[in-house]
């Protein structure tokens, strides 16, 4: 059964067929026909959820069960409320980028109200945000500041739904959880992955980094958080046949 902690290798979700050179899925090209309707749609659909999203951030994120394994992420937020974010992540800021997996963040009021089981498959995100590695692409350092200065001390969750790193080019077995950078070893992302990120969007992690020495750190991480950090264990999720209910509520 499939496993998101199976080995990362060059993968092909589908052999031949038409279209999906490179890194996109396979597939025909999309017609007229559906461009108008999307047009169409688009026009006369509220699209309300989608339109909460306010925010872009970018960050990097690393496998639970395989620190190695690190990503640029984009998350698109949508505020739920001063305590709760929700996030599409993609693997790019592209139109064609690929929407790669799913984080929820929450306040540290709230992580503290999770049962200590849960709250090992959440991360901290105060280094993330000291560190300069988390920044809203466009929007000048000042005015971040003071969302920058909430969110180190809040915690996410966060889904990998599509292993695009391994080469996948569908989205292909379990959902794997991922984990934030952090200060010691196998928490640090790869020098390579920051330059080629800054170039991409004009910035410099390190002057973030130098901006952000003055800002208020947590007083307290909850050390069930960043699980890995102090245990040395990783999370996988493995997909297994299971007994199916055979009976429905009565309506």
């Amino acid at each position: 059964m499939a496993s998101s902690g199976e080995k990362a290798g060059p993968r092909t979700a589908v052999e031949g067929g038409e279209g999906g050179g490179g890194s996109l899925p396979p597939g025909r090209g999309t017609t007229v026909g559906s461009h108008v309707l999307d047009k169409g749609a688009a026009a006369l659909q509220a699209l309300r959820p989608v339109r909460q999203m306010k925010q872009h951030a970018c960050s990097f994120a690393l496998y639970a069960h395989d620190l190695a394994r690190q990503v640029e992420a984009h998350h698109y937020a949508a505020r739920l409320n001063q305590d709760f974010l929700q996030c599409a992540v993609y693997d790019s800021p592209d139109s064609a980028a690929r929407l790669v997996g799913v984080e929820y963040i929450v306040s540290d009021r709230i992580f503290e109200t999770l049962p200590p089981e849960e709250q090992k498959l959440w991360h901290s995100h105060a280094y993330e945000i000291k560190s300069g590695l988390w920044t809203n692409p466009g929007v000048p350092e000042m005015l971040q500041r003071p969302e920058l200065a909430n969110l180190a001390k809040t915690y996410g969750k966060f889904w990998c739904t599509w292993q695009v790193d391994r080469g996948d080019r569908l989205p292909l077995g379990a959902p794997a959880l991922m984990m934030s950078p952090q200060a010691v070893d196998l928490g640090k992302v790869r020098p390579e992955l920051v330059r080629r990120r800054d170039e991409k969007l004009g910035i410099s992690t390190e002057d973030l980094r130098e901006s952000r020495v003055e800002m208020e750190e947590p007083e307290w991480i909850n050390p069930n958080a960043d699980y890995w950090k102090q245990h040395g264990k990783g999370f996988a999720v493995d997909a297994v046949p299971t007994e199916m209910k055979r009976t429905a509520p009565f309506p």
